[in-house]
């Protein structure tokens, strides 16, 4: 199975992103962009691809023990920015920046400890995808449109694995789907 560990912003601040991606929705061009939905919208922390269904549960008491071992922090969405000459264009957070890399580090390693390739390691860089293209595309207009956006600030209490389901049906525009398969609490530090 196709899995992920993110961090998953609470309703009402997607409630908010989506008003700014409908805001972002009606300027021109904007038909070139493949926007991406609600129920995606997260903060990958660790991309682990394809795993053996064997190998879950070990991943899966790794990730708790990663998150037994991060104590809860904040974050709030603001900004945005792009990758790839327009081919990603996202929001990105800010907060307890340090905390959220950290738990991205142990969740990076609790699948290098389960058996899970994890492939080459980057820097993590927090952001939260919007709208992709296959093509390069000029998103300046979009990025400056996200310039000032700011989200209220929630406090980040779990971790999450997430099964990434890829549309098979061929329909245009069709998005993945998303399943938690685990979640583990964070413990507060001390």
């Amino acid at each position: 199975m196709r899995l992920f560990a993110a961090v998953l912003p609470p309703r009402e601040v997607l409630r908010g992103l989506a008003d700014e991606v409908a805001t972002l929705r009606k300027l021109p061009g904007a038909e070139r962009l493949r926007w991406t939905q609600r129920p995606g919208w997260h903060f990958t922390l660790a991309f682990y691809g394809e795993v053996d269904e064997e190998v879950v549960p070990a991943l899966s008491a790794r990730l708790e023990n990663a998150a037994h071992r991060t104590g809860v922090f904040s974050l709030a969405l603001r900004g945005g920015g792009q990758f790839g000459r327009g081919k990603a264009l996202w929001t990105g957070v800010e907060g307890d920046l340090a905390a959220l890399r950290l738990l991205a580090g142990r969740a990076d390693a609790a699948a290098r400890k389960a058996g899970v390739p994890t492939g080459e390691h980057r820097p993590y860089k927090a952001h939260l995808t919007v709208a992709r293209s296959r093509d390069a595309l000029d998103v300046r207009p979009y990025v400056q449109a996200l310039r000032d956006f700011a989200s209220s600030a929630w406090t980040v209490e779990e971790l999450v694995l997430v099964r990434s389901l890829l549309p098979v049906s061929g329909v245009p525009g069709e998005q993945p789907r998303y399943e938690p398969v685990g979640r583990w609490p964070l413990r507060a530090a001390g």
